[in-house]
């Protein structure tokens, strides 16, 4: 389907469209998380630590799902993100175009049609190979759910690994921290797992929100290696500057050793280093791309200047210690996104990258917003950096929201009852602030959690709405950016 997005601001006047209302109003604690890409066709609205559904951008309407039953409180400093990958499921056997689970341990739905399955490990033939989903079906009296796709290179055999690009939502509740506390939420399975806690600070609270750098076929450089050896992979026709890709990860997506992924701990202008040994060394005819670490995550908030990162295939939080501290510690109003690729030339260019490194946070209730580098510090420590934005009139505060979009953070202002909520853009290119619209459709009193998302008509990314659920209401509004 062609795209095409003709709207001049200055000629075609914005409108907002009320869009189906939610089942119940917005409380406490209550937010949305939404895909970074704005591709998924489902994104997650948290009422409570029991009470959540699945809102189907596709047909306008919402989905209630299994209670989280999250352990202590979910009150202000609830926080959650989208990941683009499900869990890791193991297939019984399978066929060229086919691949079997055991229903009983992972009974997959058919949300997963036309999401792809990208193969981790088993049949040499497939490792690394994405095919598209095109029908799920339970096989009567056998127990077994069989996964239909196009044609892969090998057939699929008992103990293959795989996963599936349907999704999941990773949400952190508030309170004494506990076993519950933290989950995950896979759209493949439908089914809560509890996570750690262990190094999180024992209560959560104030306001928060957490990011992941994994957005799905968003690469910042690509190439063919020249060499590579047990912990390296060199590419010779490259100029990168020193250390800029640390903390990014590193795939190889063709020829020796295609499907491994490792993560970035040191470049110089034409070698990369990773974390671990190659299982197969690339070779000159290994084809890689570098994508932000897609099992990494970050928890900020808590009125604390103290960042955190989860490690998915770990199950593991670590402190992050920046070289360079944040000054202030994020208060009620404070935000976090992972700006990836924003179409600006100067910060694509891959011999000083700027795409896909950056977190940028309003500390809330002043006009001030720091940006973590991800790559920073010594030896990828990370690094903040405060920053004040021009007109530095504007502040946030309780019931604000952001969501990244291209070169932009679009920053909705709380309104209430009889007050609009205004919205603006925030450049990261530029670091101007600038009005973008308001919303005369009234919502209530002003809570705190992220409410607002981007929604994509398609990868082309040129038809896109801002989608906002208001505070102590069911309203939700979206508007086309343009």
């Amino acid at each position: 389907m062609a795209e095409a997005q003709n709207n001049i601001p200055i000629l075609n006047r914005k409108e907002w469209q009320t869009m189906m209302p939610a089942n119940t109003a917005t409380a406490a604690g209550s937010f949305v998380a939404a895909d970074q890409s704005g591709l998924s066709r489902f994104s997650l609205y948290m009422l409570s630590g029991t009470v959540h559904y699945l809102y189907d951008h596709l047909n306008d309407d919402y989905l209630p799902i299994t209670s989280g039953a999250f352990a202590g409180t979910f009150v202000a400093g609830a926080c959650g993100c989208y990941h683009p990958w499900s869990v890791t499921f193991t297939a019984t056997g399978g066929t060229t175009t086919t691949a079997n689970v055991a229903a009983a341990i992972s009974n997959i739905s058919g949300l997963v049609v036309g999401a792809e399955i990208e193969f981790l490990s088993g049949t040499a033939a497939n490792l690394g190979q994405r095919r598209t989903i095109t029908a799920i079906e339970i096989a009567g009296g056998t127990g077994t759910t069989i996964i239909t796709f196009n044609a892969a290179p090998g057939a699929v055999v008992n103990t293959d690994t795989f996963r599936i690009s349907s999704g999941s939502f990773f949400v952190l509740a508030t309170g004494t921290l506990a076993t519950g506390s933290f989950k995950r939420w896979d759209i493949a399975t439908a089914v809560w797992s509890n996570l750690s806690i262990t190094t999180l600070p024992a209560t959560w609270g104030t306001d928060g929100r957490m990011v992941t750098p994994a957005i799905k076929d968003t690469y910042y450089d690509s190439g063919t290696a020249s060499a590579g050896a047990a912990t390296t992979l060199t590419d010779a026709t490259k100029a990168w500057t020193a250390d800029q890709w640390i903390n990014s990860q590193v795939r190889i997506t063709a020829g020796t050793g295609i499907g491994q992924i490792r993560r970035i701990t040191d470049n110089d202008g034409t070698v990369l280093t990773v974390a671990s040994a190659w299982t197969t060394n690339p070779d000159a005819t290994s084809t890689y791309k570098i994508e932000g670490d897609e099992n990494a995550i970050f928890v900020l908030g808590n009125n604390a200047v103290t960042m955190y990162k989860y490690s998915i295939s770990g199950n593991t939080w670590a402190v992050v210690a920046p070289t360079t501290a944040r000054v202030g510690a994020p208060i009620a109003g404070m935000s976090a996104d992972f700006v990836g690729q924003t179409g600006d030339a100067v910060w694509a260019d891959i011999t000083d990258i700027k795409d896909g490194r950056y977190i940028y946070s309003l500390r809330g209730g002043t006009a001030v917003l720091d940006r973590f580098d991800i790559a920073g510090g010594t030896a990828g420590a990370g690094a903040w950096l405060a920053i004040t934005y021009l007109p530095a009139l504007q502040t946030f505060a309780t019931g604000d929201s952001t969501f990244w979009d291209y070169e932009n953070i679009i920053i909705a202002k709380e309104g209430t009852a009889a007050i609009p909520q205004r919205f603006y853009k925030y450049s990261v290119v530029d670091n101007t602030i600038v009005p973008f619209t308001s919303d005369w459709y009234f919502g209530g009193a002003a809570l705190l959690g992220n409410k607002i998302w981007v929604k994509k008509l398609s990868s082309a990314g040129l038809v896109r709405w801002v989608y906002c659920l208001q505070s102590t209401s069911t309203n939700l509004r979206r508007i086309m950016i343009f």
